[in-house]
């Protein structure tokens, strides 16, 4: 198990506030998808994958019909991927993406939440650097798997990490960002059930780790990104062990 493995021990993902900051998330990623790619999922790979990810976490069809409609309607505001980058207290690397129809209004608020903890926005690169862009799909099969068998194949599609959550019963699999197609497409050919699939940033720095008093500080300045309406995901460099 690798380092995407162990991020995912470290960091324990907590869950959006509430289900609907979760379809909001998704309907934006649905919207952006049909507009890249057109709105026939049969057609549009990624499309197919987000709205999977979407029955996942019992999106109303409703909802996805009205995210794909609305990359078609001519009247209604296009959804731009921007990424900021910037550093918290304590050095801590912070990384935002963020789908955002107005973009002064997404700047000027991020800008804010670090401004407000003593943290800065920083430059295009300043600190992604710190952190690899992976694709990551959830998946279960049917049977048995030989989960050495699984990874060698895999190898083909430069997947670097495949394990199973046992507690889950899923299949975890991490791979280049540019591999999200090929991965996607060996595992609907092979008849796994994407359970999920999208993209990670995964740190490849040691986590650093803070004391309870500075941790609070970062987790304020995480919170205050995580319930902005316009950002997708946060990624950060502190360890959350206690």
């Amino acid at each position: 198990m690798g380092r995407a493995f162990e991020f995912r021990k470290e960091r324990k993902f907590k869950r959006w506030g509430n289900m609907a900051r979760v379809f909001t998330r998704l309907g934006k990623e649905i919207t952006i998808a049909a507009k890249s790619g057109g709105p026939d999922p049969d057609n549009n790979p990624r499309l197919r994958t987000l709205i999977q990810s979407a029955r996942s976490e019992n999106m109303p069809k409703e909802n996805i019909e009205r995210a794909i409609k609305r990359a078609t309607e001519k009247d209604q505001g296009n959804y731009e991927e921007i990424v900021y980058e910037g550093y918290g207290p304590h050095g801590i690397a912070i990384l935002v993406e963020t789908a955002t129809d107005n973009n002064m209004r997404t700047v000027a608020n991020v800008r804010s939440y670090f401004t407000k903890v003593g943290g800065a926005l920083g430059t295009q690169g300043s600190v992604s650097f710190m952190f690899d862009h992976k694709c990551v799909f959830k998946v279960k099969k049917e049977g048995e798997i030989d989960m050495e068998e699984l990874e060698l194949e895999l190898i083909d599609f430069e997947v670097d990490d495949v394990y199973r959550d046992e507690e889950e019963d899923i299949i975890y699999i991490y791979g280049a960002f540019e591999s999200f197609g090929n991965v996607q497409k060996y595992l609907e050919e092979n008849s796994f059930t994407i359970v999920s699939g999208g993209f990670e940033r995964i740190p490849n720095v040691p986590l650093k780790a803070l004391t309870a008093e500075e941790k609070e500080t970062i987790m304020k300045l995480l919170d205050k990104l995580e319930n902005d309406d316009d950002v997708q995901n946060v990624y950060h460099t502190m360890s959350l062990s206690e």
